[in-house]
C-alpha cells in the first residue's frame, strides 16, 4: 500500500509539473524552424494584458470586453453578449437565430453574433491566436483595429489589419469568396481620412491556403507588425505574405474577435442555423501578443 501511495504521489508530481511546464513554456510565438523573424539583438516579451489563455471560468474583464463598445454589429447580426463564454479553455463565440426580430437604428436584427475586444492597445508587434471556425454563413475572425473616439487631427483616420477573416458557409457565387471558407483571408484597410490628411485610402491582400476547411481544425493565425510599412502574415508557424499597408500604419490598434454577419454573404433561405451548437460555435484556444525588446 505505501508503495502503491509513492507511486501516486509522483505521479501527481509530475502531472504538477507537465501542467507548469504547459503554462510557462511559451516563451516566443508560434514559428516553425527558421521562421522566427527577429533580429539576433532582441527577444520576444509576452505582453499580458493583450494575452490569454482562456483556462478560467468566465472572460477576463480586465483585459476583454464584450459589449460590443458602442458597435451594435453589422445587420441583421447582432452582438449578444451571453453569445460569448469561456470554457473547457477557449473563448466560444456561438451564432444564434433570435426568437423574435430586434429594430435598432432603424435595422432589422434576426440573428445573433458575438464580440470580444482588448481593453489594451499597442502599435506594432506580433499577434497570434489558435482558432477554429464555425460551419455557418456567419464570420470566424481575429484582427486589429484604431479606436478614434476623441481623437483629433489626421490620427482619426482608421487603420484596420485583419488577420484572420472567414466563413463556414458560403452564399455567395462571386469568384472572390470561391475559396472564402479555405483561406487565411488577410487584409490591410485605410479609410475615413479626414479632410486635408494627406494620406491614402485602400487595401493591400494578404493570407494563404489551408488545405482544407477553416472549421476543420485549429489553425495558428499571425501577424508582425513590423512598422508603419510592413505587415507580415504568418499562418501555422510559416509566413505567407509579407504586404505594404496603403497608407502609414503607425497608431496603436486593439485586437478583436467577432463574429458577425457580412451583406456580402446574406442569410441562406434555412435561416443558416440548423447546425448543432458545436457547428455554430467560433473557438478560440489561446490569444498572445508579443513585442521585440533588447
Amino acid at each position: 500500500m505505501k508503495y502503491l501511495k509513492n507511486i501516486a504521489k509522483q505521479v501527481l508530481v509530475l502531472i504538477l509539473f507537465i501542467a507548469a511546464s504547459t503554462i510557462y513554456a511559451q516563451k516566443a510565438p508560434t514559428f516553425l524552424k527558421g521562421e522566427d523573424p527577429k533580429p539576433s539583438d532582441k527577444k520576444w516579451k509576452l505582453i499580458k494584458n493583450m494575452s490569454d489563455e482562456f483556462n478560467g471560468k468566465k472572460l477576463d474583464e480586465a483585459k476583454w470586453q464584450s459589449s460590443g463598445q458602442g458597435w451594435k454589429g453589422r445587420a441583421p447580426g447582432l452582438f449578444l453578449p451571453e453569445n460569448v463564454i469561456v470554457a473547457d479553455g477557449s473563448l466560444q463565440i456561438t451564432t444564434t437565430k433570435m426568437d423574435k426580430t430586434v429594430i435598432k437604428n432603424n435595422k432589422e436584427f434576426t440573428h445573433g453574433g458575438g464580440y470580444v475586444g482588448s481593453r489594451n492597445g499597442m502599435k506594432y508587434g506580433y499577434y497570434e491566436c489558435s482558432m477554429k471556425a464555425n460551419k455557418t454563413f456567419m464570420s470566424s475572425t481575429f484582427w486589429l483595429i484604431n479606436e478614434n473616439r476623441g481623437v483629433q487631427g489626421c490620427d482619426r483616420r482608421t487603420t484596420e489589419l485583419d488577420i484572420q477573416e472567414c466563413v463556414g458557409q458560403i452564399v455567395n457565387d462571386a469568384k472572390w469568396m470561391e475559396f472564402f471558407d479555405q483561406r487565411m483571408n488577410s487584409n490591410t484597410h485605410s479609410r475615413n481620412i479626414p479632410e486635408g490628411c494627406d494620406y491614402k485610402k485602400g487595401t493591400s491582400k494578404g493570407g494563404g491556403d489551408l488545405g482544407g476547411k477553416v472549421y476543420d481544425d485549429y489553425h495558428v493565425y499571425g501577424v508582425w507588425w513590423k512598422s508603419k510599412d510592413e505587415v507580415l502574415f504568418f499562418l501555422d508557424g510559416k509566413l505567407v505574405k509579407k504586404v505594404t499597408p496603403p497608407a502609414d500604419f503607425n497608431i496603436p490598434m486593439h485586437l478583436r474577435m467577432v463574429v458577425e454577419t457580412y451583406d456580402w454573404n446574406p442569410v441562406p433561405a434555412d435561416g443558416g442555423m440548423n447546425k448543432s451548437k458545436e457547428d455554430r460555435t467560433t473557438n478560440y484556444d489561446w490569444v498572445r501578443s508579443w513585442k521585440l525588446v533588447k
